[in-house]
């Protein structure tokens, strides 16, 4: 079956109102609020008026000043004045010499496609393999309307056409060059490859080998195939990317159609209410998406993957960090040398989670392992700035249970309901850590959200970034303070908790942050992916952007803006730190846009390179 309804709103039908998670009062009143986000002091929560506006140069902690622009709906890139973009890759590109340009007649069939870079591209970071330039790319899933739009429907009609959807999901490993001043794909490269949803992976931590993971073609539960809606990513101090699977649950349907029943579990995971799917006709081709033949394949996906940028070693599947639709993963290293990883689930009215690695990183050691055993950790913020990190094994489930239904043990254990935590981002001078969770309509609505200090905003629909310092300026520790970084909102519109904290005005505004990440300077990049209408609660704040913010003086100021309908999502720098590279994903996703190369072209997820005109430092 199929629907043209977006991730969330499939979400929506597939997982109704639960059960209260959570004990925590509703409170509000703006003056609470504030009260109770100031408590790490006077630098926590930006109090003062008069922050600099469009007209006044932003510095960066990198050493660059530009003048920050305003809000547009161009179907363009807007960058400060002083800095430059080019395309470097785009959904379609060759990766090899026999691969065919991109067809925007036919946009391709399942072989051409897996062989060229694949679709909606997110999450990103760039490594040097033996002295190469190497990007490693999300692909998290395809616009049927423009990837089928070669069809009347407008979706997947044949079984080519099922599986070059398939085949534009996964990740894009490609070598880059620079040269004349242009990032170029070096064609057959040795490292250019795709990794798709047919690709073997190793399983790794307590999930291996148990019951819940075993199938028909895997009767032993230790190889799975493949890796999908992959979101943002993480880099590890190891040389390895991690990729994260997060909205799996749309790709299963049910031969048995209406008739099937959902367990609890799959309900809470979102898979396959009355046997539909999200449009992708994946079990058309491959039987393990039916649910009525294979009922532990979901179970197989929802994970964070690492991957070898160089291709020597076998992906693994990461059972240690729990199964629920991952946004990211931020790698930071403990007082004691164990390795964290800092995980948001994307979904209104999901949580915030710490893996603890049982083992210590080795600087010069193999780390290959580090991240296959240790305690996944699960967020409680109390309304008094204060929060503790639950240890999921307390929940009373089976070790295997525990990570594969990871969010019934949060629930379990209380942990808050958060507004779609998405990007999580470590400084890397400090030993804080910041999440953006970008909106939720059902808060203060559902019984399961009530408002509490971390969300504090009825319905937000503009959503925040929350902040949290371990005690002991120890990442393993187990409580925190915690305190919020920015409350986006429209204060040309409100006056109220709706226009935002007081470090947002008319000129820096923006709803739905996203994609969160430090560079090396410290200067914290924004990402939004939210409601692009520009007008009623949403005028003035044009299409989706990126800004950067100052940690310690709360400043905020817009750096880019990219073309209608799309998210800018995925960010990472060359070696040299002159190049940014920025993902712009699904331009035109309601067929007004045909960026980048205009005209009557199809519009394709593509990224860009970003430098400075006088050829500086930009992160």
């Amino acid at each position: 079956m199929t629907t043209e309804l977006s991730f969330d709103a499939w979400d929506e039908q597939q997982q109704p109102e639960r059960a209260k998670d959570t004990d925590f009062d509703a409170v509000m009143s703006r003056r609470y609020f504030l009260k109770g986000a100031s408590v790490l002091g006077a630098s926590a929560f930006v109090m003062t008026a008069g922050l600099a506006s469009t007209t006044a140069k932003a510095a960066s902690k990198a050493g660059f000043k530009f003048t920050p622009i305003a809000a547009n709906t161009a179907d363009a890139i807007t960058l400060p004045e002083g800095f430059t973009s080019q395309v470097v890759i785009r959904w379609g590109d060759p990766l090899t010499s026999n691969a065919p340009e991109f067809d925007h007649e036919t946009r391709g069939t399942a072989a051409s496609q897996a062989l060229v870079a694949g679709d909606n591209n997110d999450g990103m970071d760039v490594f040097v393999v033996d002295g190469r330039t190497i990007l490693v790319i999300n692909n998290e899933y395809t616009n049927r309307s423009i990837t089928f739009g070669n069809r009347e429907t407008k979706l997947p009609e044949t079984d080519d056409d099922v599986n070059k959807g398939k085949m534009a999901h996964g990740l894009t490993v490609v070598e880059l060059a620079e040269i004349n001043g242009q990032w170029r794909i070096v064609k057959d490269s040795p490292y250019n490859r795709r990794v798709t949803p047919d690709t073997p992976f190793d399983v790794a931590g307590p999930v291996r080998g148990s019951d819940l993971i075993k199938t028909s073609s895997d009767p032993k539960g230790v190889e799975i195939l493949g890796t999908f809606n992959n979101c943002g990513n993480g880099k590890t101090p190891w040389g390895t990317y991690l990729a994260c699977e997060e909205n799996f649950n749309g790709y299963f349907s049910s031969y048995e159609g209406e008739n099937y029943e959902q367990t609890a579990e799959q309900k809470r995971y979102g898979i396959a209410k009355g046997g539909k799917d999200w449009g992708y006709k994946w079990a058309q081709t491959d039987d393990r998406f039916d649910v009525s033949k294979e009922p532990n394949e979901a179970h197989r996906h929802g994970w964070v993957v690492e991957v070898d940028p160089s291709g020597r070693k076998k992906p693994v599947k990461l059972t240690a960090l729990g199964r629920f639709k991952h946004e990211n993963a931020e790698v930071v290293i403990a007082k004691d040398g164990r390795a964290v990883v800092y995980l948001g689930d994307d979904e209104r009215g999901e949580f915030l989670y710490r893996f603890v690695s049982r083992d210590r990183y080795q600087p010069n050691g193999d780390n290959s392992t580090l991240l296959h055993e240790g305690s996944l950790f699960v967020a409680k913020f109390n309304d008094n700035g204060q929060g503790e990190w639950m240890n999921l094994a307390d929940a009373g489930m089976a070790p295997d249970e525990t990570l594969v239904f990871a969010r019934l043990a949060a629930s379990k254990l209380g942990a808050t309901t958060m507004d779609r935590p998405e990007g999580v981002a470590a400084n890397p001078h400090k030993e804080e850590a910041y999440v953006a969770l970008t909106n939720n309509k059902y808060r203060g609505e559902r019984e399961s959200q009530p408002l509490n200090m971390a969300n504090p905003r009825a319905k937000n629909p503009y959503g925040h970034i929350v902040r949290w310092v371990p005690a002991g300026a120890d990442h393993a520790a187990d409580t925190f303070a915690w305190d919020m970084y920015v409350m986006a909102g429209n204060p040309t519109v409100h006056s109220d908790l709706m226009a935002g904290s007081s470090n947002i005005n008319a000129d820096n505004m923006f709803n739905s942050p996203d994609g969160l990440k430090f560079d090396a300077a410290g200067n914290l990049w924004i990402q939004t992916d939210g409601n692009y209408s520009n007008e009623n609660g949403f005028a003035g704040m044009g299409n989706n952007q990126m800004l950067i913010g100052d940690p310690e003086t709360g400043e905020i100021h817009r750096f880019l803006v990219g073309p209608n309908e799309c998210e800018i999502t995925g960010l990472t720098w060359s070696a040299d730190r002159k190049t940014m590279f920025v993902g712009v994903q699904h331009p035109g996703e309601d067929g007004n846009s045909h960026w980048p190369e205009g005209g009557q072209a199809v519009p394709r997820s593509a990224v860009i390179a970003v430098k400075r005109t006088d050829g500086g430092l930009i992160g």
